[in-house]
């Protein structure tokens, strides 16, 4: 993207953040979920546990029956409709109302540690199709197609797993969904009746390809079961410093009404410093960066030789400094192996032109945890000893680990340093405990940040992200003294607000801001307690 087109993207209405409102911004004041699942029908065996032939697992899966048996809706949002279908007389309809996201649900009887894939035909602005329950990684995948499109997913069944739920669900104030035709197969229990797939064929209008737009939905539902309680990995990657709780802050590559810095500027409170941001180039997934020339000019002249000098004394002072990519306007796509190996190579050129120790993935226009990963793990071998990988999703992207941001940390946490998600800009949310949290609030940062650590990231590589200032985000502000709470209620269980934690995580990793120029301009005040405050934590 050009250099003053990015500059003026970034300026207006986004009150001085990396145009980080996107989704979050239009979900703020909006209902949250409601996740509520009643009557599920469960499929019961009969005989031994040894697979029955192969087939659909569902019952009514394209609604022939013209109810909705075997299906249950939240709210009663559900309904069998006769216009519009994608094959057959029948298909589902449901719409979504106020807190309600129009769920419908059918619990199937699964065998243990078995591959099963996922499809169906769907229809609506904004529908979703996964699996929860599953024992493993729960899957889900969505569109926004208002002609008929195909979803497909899989997944494998723990090894104590008998049953997972199914589920569909639109989004909210989006309007009614339709799905039809569904299929889940795999092996069956004996006894559990199977049917075969629909063998129609597509609609010959076939939905767009294009990439899902800017104001994104998030890429999945929470499932109704708690996340999984396996144990974290033990070590994290060094990143350096004499500090076991870190601060992380945002450099802005560019002038919004915040306080222009150089990096020698950058209080140093600081432990990570993330240089914001690298651009897409024409080549897919590879990335490139240069000093704004606008930011220069106002610094009175910022060269290249002097932004790598400043890097080189944050190092002598016990410092990292990182190449952040993404930000709302970041449309940067690693989708296969070839881009995936040009993100690698262009982002090694990075580092090692400037002087950085790692990288920062803020990307909030989607990301395939898949080939991201792969990129990722390629740079950390080009990278080598100390390496630091740090990432910035938004709340929405971790709400569950069937989400592909999710699904991208636990992918790539023997190389990741710490996940700084931004609780901002996003509306009310669930916390761990199935409660809805608003922004803004103790609570909110303690229950969502409970996710990822019982979700399996080690609660090193889980940090807590804020803005400066009330200018440096659309919602979401607190002040310094709520983050030290919350940091405390985390690490000991001291300092709580209502919501109470499971259990501690003394080893919590952090707290990050959006930015060192917003914190300059509110007098430093979260480089000053909330970096005063992680530096004394044991």
């Amino acid at each position: 993207m050009h250099r003053a087109t990015r500059h003026t993207q970034r300026d207006p209405e986004a009150a001085g953040r990396p145009a980080r409102a996107g989704l979050r911004t239009a979900l703020a004041g909006t209902a949250a979920f409601a996740l509520a699942v009643s009557g599920a029908v469960l499929l019961t065996t009969g005989g031994d546990a040894s697979a029955a032939a192969a087939g659909n697992l569902l019952q009514n899966p394209g609604f022939e029956s013209g109810s909705l048996s075997g299906w249950s809706c939240t709210a009663n949002s559900g309904t069998v409709v006769t216009n519009p279908v994608h094959s057959g007389s029948y298909a589902l309809q449901a719409t979504p109302a106020g807190s309600d996201d129009a769920q419908c649900t059918q619990q199937v009887a699964v065998l243990p540690g078995s591959s099963y894939t996922l499809s169906g035909w769907v229809q609506g602005s904004y529908v979703y199709l996964g699996a929860s329950g599953t024992g493993g990684t729960d899957p889900s995948t969505w569109s926004s197609n208002s002609a008929w499109n195909q979803l497909s997913t899989s997944f494998t069944t723990g090894a104590s797993t008998t049953s997972v739920t199914v589920y569909l669900h639109g989004w909210y104030g989006t309007g009614a969904y339709g799905a039809d035709d569904l299929v889940l197969s795999g092996p069956a229990p004996t006894g559990v009746p199977t049917s075969q797939p629909p063998t129609s064929q597509p609609p010959t209008s076939q939905p767009p390809t294009s990439q899902p737009p800017t104001s994104q939905p998030p890429t999945s539902q929470p499932p109704t079961s708690q996340p999984p309680t396996s144990q974290p990995p033990t070590s994290q990657p060094p990143t350096g410093g004499p500090y076991k709780h870190l601060l992380t802050g945002y450099w802005q590559d560019f002038d919004n009404g915040a306080t222009d810095q150089r990096i020698s500027d950058v209080n140093p409170a600081y432990d990570i410093i993330a240089v914001a941001f690298a651009n897409a180039t024409s080549t897919p997934g590879a990335i490139d960066f240069s000093l704004d020339s606008t930011l220069s000019s106002k610094l009175g002249g910022y060269t290249d030789a002097q932004f790598k000098a400043d890097i080189a004394a944050k190092h002598a002072a016990g410092k990292k400094v990182i190449i952040s990519v993404g930000g709302q306007n970041g449309a940067i796509s690693v989708s296969d192996s070839a881009s995936a190996a040009n993100f690698a190579s262009s982002a090694y050129s990075i580092i090692r032109n400037y002087g950085f120790d790692g990288i920062d993935i803020d990307l909030e226009n989607g990301v395939s945890s898949t080939y991201m990963a792969q990129a990722l793990h390629t740079l950390a071998a080009d990278v080598g000893s100390g390496f630091v990988l740090t990432m910035a999703p938004q709340t929405i992207d971790m709400q569950s680990t069937g989400m592909e941001y999710f699904k991208l940390a636990l992918t790539a946490k023997d190389i990741l340093t710490v996940v700084n998600m931004q609780y901002y800009n996003s509306g009310s949310m669930n916390g761990c405990d199935g409660n809805v949290y608003s922004e803004g609030t103790e609570d909110f940062i303690t229950a969502l940040a409970c996710i990822q650590l019982q979700g399996g990231l080690a609660p090193s590589q889980v940090g807590i992200g804020v803005p400066a200032s009330g200018s440096a985000a659309g919602g979401g502000y607190v002040s310094p003294s709520v983050v030290d709470n919350a940091l405390d209620c985390l690490a000991s269980g001291t300092h709580c607000g209502t919501f109470k934690p499971p259990t501690t995580w003394p080893g919590i990793g952090g707290a990050m801001t959006w930015s060192t120029n917003w914190d300059a301009s509110n007098g430093n005040s979260i480089a000053t307690s909330v970096g005063g405050h992680l530096h004394s934590m044991p």
